[in-house]
């Protein structure tokens, strides 16, 4: 890939600080401009919270990671036969920490796909606990439950609104009004509610005159609804590769800003 591919164009970035590195490093890689203004904040809970929780109830026949963050903060408290993740993102960082996953998608990245697993039919009697970061969309809890495990969830990260100064505002207003941004990334139903609620008045009237960037089919379903007007491109998952090939066509059929 050429490094002038992205040349003159950028991108907003609004994964959280510690998943944007990859993204960024690609767009940079590519000669475009990463500006990076994420839209969830990751704050750890207390370690001993957590163990208190756990003292009662410290072993779980199975551990199904629900992100990175959740194995970034919460795979040490893993006590469980076997461990699942996700996604590919989620099993790679499990395994960067030299533990075995037993359970993954064969595809996708979502509840559904893990769902699929063999593994995750039989469970009558077993004991699921879910690492996440507070609430979530309760479907993996509630589909295994209705196969008969005992799901309990372990949050070991919060998910809050960031806050920006002012003066950083003005900044992303300055470069929206200047045609800098040509696409904007959205992760999640969760980063485009935040997004909405931290641009300035200005920016948020345009948010549908900017191609949004998801590998989420639920961000293009709710961005329809808010913004019918909104330009969306499907990234086939959400790793970086996936990401900036979406923007590489954006970039490539001119569909940037409008004027």
């Amino acid at each position: 890939m050429p490094d002038s591919a992205l040349r003159g164009f950028g991108v907003l970035v609004t994964r959280p600080t510690a998943q944007s590195a990859e993204l960024i490093d690609a767009i940079e890689a590519s000669g475009g401009t990463a500006i990076h203004f994420p839209a969830i904040e990751i704050v750890p809970r207390e370690a001993a919270d957590i163990a208190n929780e756990l003292a009662g109830d410290p072993h779980a026949d199975i551990a199904l990671f629900a992100s990175r963050n959740a194995v970034r903060f919460g795979a040490r408290h893993a006590q469980a036969d076997d461990l699942g993740a996700i996604g590919p993102a989620t099993a790679d960082a499990l395994r960067a920490l030299g533990l075995v996953v037993a359970i993954e998608p064969s595809q996708g990245y979502d509840s559904e796909h893990l769902l699929e697993h063999p593994a995750l039919q039989d469970v009558g009697g077993k004991h699921i606990r879910i690492v996440r970061g507070g609430d979530g969309r309760g479907l993996l809890a509630k589909t295994l439950r209705g196969r008969g495990a005992r799901v309990t969830y372990l949050d070991v990260y919060e998910r809050i609104l960031p806050a920006y100064t002012a003066d950083r505002l003005a900044e992303i207003e300055s470069a929206w009004r200047s045609g800098m941004i040509g696409a904007i990334t959205v992760m999640s139903v969760e980063t485009l509610n935040n997004l909405a609620a931290l641009l300035p008045e200005w920016c948020r009237s345009r948010l549908d005159s900017i191609p949004l960037v998801t590998p989420a089919k639920r961000v293009l379903k709710e961005a329809l609804d808010r913004y019918p007007a909104s330009k969306l491109v499907l990234a086939k998952g959400p790793q970086a590769a996936d990401m900036l090939e979406a923007i590489l066509s954006i970039h490539k059929t001119g569909s940037g800003p409008a004027s």
